[in-house]
């Protein structure tokens, strides 16, 4: 008890030691600042407003005006087997058409509606998951393909990793391609378009979209695009042999990757029309609405996705998503109707932003040099034989804000392509 005590007293003699010395401390630092003041706290001057708003905008161009900007800048010739409609996204009115309600070749405009069908339906976050599983050999493993059509050497790598974990000596690799139902090429499509570079056979595994040699561009596609994936994964696992199959019911679940989100994907489809992403992305859709991911499912799935948001469907006949169909028919008003409704529909308006710039991006990174367009028109593009669309968004100078929609059948392509840029400028001139 004596020795507690004794501690506690050198405890409080050296407390007593500290606060003694901080408080002479203080008192030193007071004497020799005492005497100092301080100026009034400084107070910004108030900024001159530089910029005030205009108390007199100009109005926006009368719709008579604009069409006879329209009528002048009309290339009969040029623009062959036309339907066009214009529409002041302000009010709503058409304040342009010529044939609007003719149902027409659209080629890739056919994206707009299915990118606007997906936009609707689907998160922007949503990704696509590609599972491995185990065989009905113990050193076999099954690819469950998912729709994923633009899988990368790096999801291969990172697969193979998480494979050789669980499945240390591969010997086969299959894939499964039964989530997708229905025939891999869809009425009018060329045979000869693989080959060409335009788009691969439906199958929902895929190593950048089919393509062969390359990672992106028209290049060659695979005829046998899903299968190609269970090699690339069978090479890196050391596994011989690599076949389409079929994975067992309930089987564990190995290894498995994730697309990137949609809005990435529906961007890159759009800006540089690739037909195996758009068919994907409608498959996509057609499975999150219960209907099977087919070509007929998938058209049916973005006709009703559009109807529901008060779209006019009356004389669309479409059999694919992608527009590479010849047998697809669209009718200017029901394009420009859907960009319309982009610009004030907030669930839908990321469409415009997946839309290529005029000089700038995607497939109208060439076009509208000296134009005034150039910069300011926002459009997807579509190209068939004879066939030129153009379909977007341009502000005016007044600063009204236009849904345009120009196809042009039986038309010479340049010739069609130089008409209807320069009616988008001139809508950007009013």
């Amino acid at each position: 008890m004596k020795a507690k005590n004794l501690w506690w007293g050198a405890v409080a003699l050296a407390s007593a030691a500290v606060v003694g010395s901080a408080a002479a401390f203080g008192v030193a630092v007071h004497n020799e600042y005492k005497d100092l003041h301080h100026e009034p706290a400084y107070v910004a001057d108030t900024p001159e407003q530089m910029l005030t708003p205009n108390p007199d905008p100009a109005p926006a161009p009368a719709a008579g005006d604009v069409a006879a900007a329209l009528d002048k800048a009309f290339d009969k010739d040029a623009l062959a087997t036309f339907g066009g409609a214009v529409i002041d996204t302000a009010s709503g009115e058409v304040v342009w058409e010529k044939d609007t309600d003719r149902p027409l070749t659209p080629a890739s405009s056919t994206k707009v509606l299915t990118t606007a069908a997906a936009t609707w339906q689907l998160p922007e976050d949503e990704r696509i998951t590609t599972e491995v599983v185990r065989g009905q050999s113990p050193d076999n493993v099954v690819i469950k393909a998912a729709g994923d059509v633009w899988m990368s050497s790096a999801q291969i790598d990172e697969l193979a990793e998480q494979v050789k974990k669980a499945v240390p000596n591969v010997a086969g690799v299959y894939v499964d391609t039964s989530a997708w139902a229905g025939d891999t090429q869809a009425p009018g499509w060329d045979p000869e378009n693989i080959d060409e570079g335009f788009v691969a056979p439906m199958e929902p595994a895929m190593l950048y979209g089919g393509r062969q040699g390359a990672e992106g561009g028209d290049v060659p596609r695979s005829h046998t695009p899903a299968k190609d994936v269970a090699r690339a994964l069978a090479d890196k696992l050391g596994a011989q042999t690599a076949e389409y199959g079929v994975a067992p019911a309930d089987a564990d679940v190995v290894a498995s990757t994730q697309s990137a989100p949609l809005s990435e994907r529906a961007e890159k489809m759009m800006k540089h029309s690739d037909n195996v992403m758009a068919e994907a992305i409608a498959r996509e859709l057609a499975a999150s609405r219960g209907e099977e991911p087919s070509f007929a499912g998938d058209t049916a799935a973005t006709l009703a996705v559009l109807a529901e948001h008060g779209i006019d469907t009356h004389g669309v006949e479409i059999k694919d998503n992608s527009g590479l169909s010849t047998d697809n028919r669209i009718p200017a008003k029901t394009l420009a109707q859907v960009i319309a409704q982009g610009t004030e529909d907030a669930q839908l308006r990321p469409l415009l932003g997946y839309l290529p710039v005029a000089g700038g991006d995607g497939t109208l990174s060439d076009r509208y040099a000296d134009l005034s367009g150039r910069g300011y028109v926002r459009a997807k593009t579509g190209t068939l034989t004879g066939v030129s669309a153009l379909v977007g968004t341009v502000p005016g100078q007044s600063g009204a804000q236009y849904a345009f929609a120009f196809l042009v059948n039986d038309g010479d392509l340049l010739s069609a392509r130089q008409a209807q840029d320069k009616l988008a400028s001139a809508l950007r001139e009013q």
